[in-house]
């Protein structure tokens, strides 16, 4: 039985190496590396506060110390309660990701467990992701379900910016 363990503000080097093989793997292999240094400071700040809202879990390289051979990441997301969840609070899975050469030895799958156990310490009953086809099998096997809706999403441009006025 493999275990994970809470991930620590040591380990967000290695969390940003795990996001680029993950990356790498969806998009293909990129040499931009430019993000990283932003993202490290990001998660040591946020994996430093035991309350806050984002959790990573990973499992540790075997026979080699302080590197990572998996992990699961993700938020907590606060929105206007419902019928379903008056709560507000739903979850959101990213940057799941195993180093290549140690795929299919249940890590990933030690790291979701972890995950989704934390969101249910912290109240949370709606939990989403979106899936590879590598990942998909991982996750329906958890008890994730497609949805029928379809995501969208706008991206601004620094240049499309406008200021808010703010009305009082």
């Amino acid at each position: 039985m493999t275990l994970a363990r809470p991930a620590t503000p040591a380990d967000a080097e290695e969390l940003v190496r795990l996001r680029k093989v993950m990356l790498d793997s969806h998009v293909g292999p990129s040499t931009d590396v430019g993000w990283q240094a932003a993202v490290v400071e990001t998660l040591r700040r946020r994996l430093a506060d035991p309350a806050g809202d984002l959790a990573a879990f990973v499992v540790d390289r075997p026979d080699t110390p302080g590197a990572l051979a998996a992990t699961a990441v993700g938020v907590i997301e606060y929105r206007l309660g419902g019928p379903a969840d008056p709560s507000g609070a739903s979850g959101y899975v990213f940057s799941v990701a195993t180093d290549p050469d140690l795929r299919r030895r249940g890590f990933s799958r030690a790291c979701m467990e972890a995950l989704l156990d934390w969101f249910r310490t912290r109240g949370v009953r709606k939990i989403d992701l979106r899936a590879s086809r590598d990942g998909e099998p991982l996750y329906a096997s958890l008890g994730f379900v497609r949805t029928p809706d379809p995501a969208m999403r706008l991206t601004l441009q620094a240049s499309t910016l406008v200021p808010c006025r703010v009305w009082r």
